[in-house]
């Protein structure tokens, strides 16, 4: 294995402290913790302080392993506290398309994993007491007024194929009752999903972990990451980990620590803002469930209300690696053009951050020797990272069967490898947002 390129790391590097968002603003208190300095030795090392490396090293740690995780920057530092907190329902792919590739039987594995890690989330928030504003209700919103057809037979396939019956199909003349907005045609509303504010989920997972007995270290970087004689050695920029096993949990930020699953991931950038906080009228009126909110382009646009009432939204298209000078002006237009009623509104928050996408648009779970990986949630990270994080505990242990559900799962490199990977996808997504206007 191989060890991670100083330029592949400033490209991807922007401060090891949180870059400012409105979820930096409104973290739970959560102390600096220390570097790693010399060695350390540990059952399992693992590499990522997001939802992925943190939910691995809970499970762990309460099934008694000895643990140490490290984070480059800060825990949450990568899309675990930057995203669009929302806990979307099954996987990137949905049923027909998931029964059509796979088979029903399968299919449904998948989906229920992926139901279970919605589940680990409200256990998690409830049993350690984790304040991150968790909220119930989705909504997903066609535009354009062909899509009514696949909707309906979406919500139909999700109750014949999987017995799932919280979601509803919502046309165009009841959409007033979900979305403030004449925007879209139709769409699909689902109370058995939610959102959160997705940094304290993350501060929250890290306390549990580190009280369930697993070791933090903050501001510390793999450089190499090594297999010999059945045991692996993690060398960072301070001092090395000598462990049995090892879990890469970078995702989007992995670089070329380890060459062998790099070009199955693409890392991508997404840009958000946060409003100022409006009024409770007003919140109401733009979304009356106060559902998470994401539409049917390929270009996603994903919003929701915070805690505090504020829109927070995501979406713009950008094709460069460096972000918009003016992230804030570059995503309001988005917004204004769904909710015209916030163009007055001051954006006091605008960040951007970067997510790990697949071929498939489904997970790459796997093992090389003993060193497990979870990465390319391409978008649903927030619930699907649980579940990972588990099945990686139960694999190491010993049972394997659930994980190989994922693991089993074929994935492509990207044409042109890391190399020529992202030029070919800005020709490809230029194409779908072509395609998303017209």
């Amino acid at each position: 294995m191989a060890s991670f390129p100083p330029l592949a790391y400033l490209l991807i590097m922007d401060t090891l402290e949180h870059p400012q968002s409105y979820y930096v603003a409104s973290a739970r208190p959560f102390p600096a913790l220390p570097a790693l300095q010399g060695e350390a030795q540990a059952d399992v090392a693992i590499i990522g302080g997001g939802y992925t490396g943190l939910s691995a090293a809970l499970n762990l740690a309460e099934r008694g392993y000895q643990v140490v995780l490290i984070e480059q920057a800060r825990i949450g530092w990568g899309a675990s506290g930057r995203n669009g907190g929302q806990i979307n329902t099954g996987l990137r792919k949905g049923p027909i398309e998931l029964v059509a590739r796979y088979g029903r039987a399968r299919a449904k594995a998948l989906f229920d994993l992926a139901e279970e890690g919605r589940a680990i989330i409200r256990e998690r928030v409830a049993r350690h007491a984790i304040r991150c504003d968790l909220k119930a209700n989705t909504l997903l919103v066609a535009h354009r007024p062909k899509e009514e057809g696949w909707m309906r037979a979406e919500v139909a396939a999700l109750e014949r194929e999987f017995g799932y019956n919280k979601a509803r199909f919502i046309p165009r003349e009841e959409l007033d009752e979900h979305i403030g907005s004449d925007a879209f045609h139709c769409g699909i509303a689902d109370w058995g999903g939610g959102h959160l504010h997705p940094l304290n989920y993350a501060l929250g997972l890290a306390q549990a972990a580190m009280d369930a007995g697993a070791q933090i270290y903050e501001g510390t970087r793999a450089v190499a990451l090594d297999e010999a004689q059945g045991n692996v050695t993690v060398t960072t920029d301070s001092g090395r980990i000598k462990a049995a096993y090892a879990v890469i949990a970078c995702d989007a930020y992995l670089g070329n620590l380890e060459p062998r699953i790099a070009s199955r991931i693409m890392p991508i950038a997404n840009f958000l803002i946060a409003t100022e906080p409006l009024g409770e009228e007003e919140a109401r009126a733009l979304i009356p469930n106060d559902a998470c909110v994401c539409d049917s382009r390929f270009v996603v646009n994903y919003f929701r209300l915070s805690g505090d009432r504020r829109m927070i939204w995501g979406g713009g298209e950008k094709y460069t690696p460096a972000p918009p000078p003016d992230i804030a002006a570059f995503v309001k237009p988005h917004m204004v053009r769904v909710f015209p009623q916030l163009a007055a509104r001051k954006i006091e928050y605008a960040w951007s951050g970067m997510v790990g996408i697949t071929m498939s648009r489904l997970p790459n779970l796997g093992r090389i020797g003993n060193v497990f990986y979870a990465q390319g949630y391409s978008g649903q990270g927030v619930a699907v990272t649980g579940i990972a994080g588990k099945l990686i505990a139960e694999a190491l242990s010993g049972t394997a069967e659930r994980f190989d559900v994922f693991a089993n799962l074929p994935h492509r490199a990207f044409p042109g490898g890391t190399s020529l990977r992202h030029p070919l996808m800005v020709l490809a997504m230029l194409w779908y947002a072509m395609r998303d206007r017209l």
